[in-house]
C-alpha cells in the first residue's frame, strides 16, 4: 500500500479473554493516534463460520448461506445507521449472529474500526461478497 514506508502502522494483538465492549473502548483510546496520521486497520470477517463452510463451493464466484447473507446485510445496515451498541452486543441479535459469529476473533477487530470512527467519517464497503456459505468478505472503509 505505501511502498515507501513513510506513514506509521500500529498492529494490535486481540486479548480474547476481554468481552466485546472492551475492546470497542480500547479503540476509542487510541482514536488520538489515527489523528496524528497513524493507519489503524482490522483484519477479519463479519461472518466467519469454519465450522459451517461449503468446501464444495469455494470455487463459486459468490456463495452463502441465507442466514450468512442476511447477517452480512444487517451488519452493514448497523455500520452505516451508527449503531455501535448493537454491534458490540452481538450476541443479542439472534441466532443467525450466533452462526455467524461462533467464535468472536474474527469479528472483534471491526469492533475496533467502529471505535475509530469520527463522528464525520462516512463507513464504505468493498469486497462485499459471500465465500464457501459460511464467510464473509466484506471489508469497511472510513473516509
Amino acid at each position: 500500500m505505501y511502498p515507501e514506508a513513510n506513514i506509521p502502522v500500529l498492529q494490535l494483538s486481540i486479548d480474547y479473554t476481554k468481552p466485546p465492549q472492551y475492546h470497542y473502548d480500547l479503540a476509542k483510546e487510541l482514536f488520538d493516534l489515527r489523528k496524528k496520521g497513524v493507519l489503524i486497520f482490522g483484519s477479519g470477517n463479519m461472518v466467519h463460520n469454519l465450522r459451517m463452510v461449503a468446501w464444495d463451493k469455494l470455487n463459486e464466484a459468490e456463495y452463502g448461506y441465507d442466514w450468512a447473507i442476511k447477517m452480512n446485510e444487517k451488519f452493514k445496515e448497523l455500520i452505516i445507521e451508527g449503531r455501535h451498541d448493537e454491534l458490540i452486543n452481538f450476541q443479542g441479535l439472534g441466532r443467525e449472529a450466533q452462526l455467524a459469529i461462533p467464535t468472536a476473533e474474527h469479528y472483534l477487530p471491526l469492533l475496533y474500526t467502529l471505535g475509530l470512527q469520527s463522528k464525520t467519517d462516512v463507513a464504505s464497503f468493498f469486497n462485499d461478497k459471500a465465500v464457501g456459505g459460511s464467510l464473509t468478505m466484506t471489508s469497511v472503509k472510513l473516509n
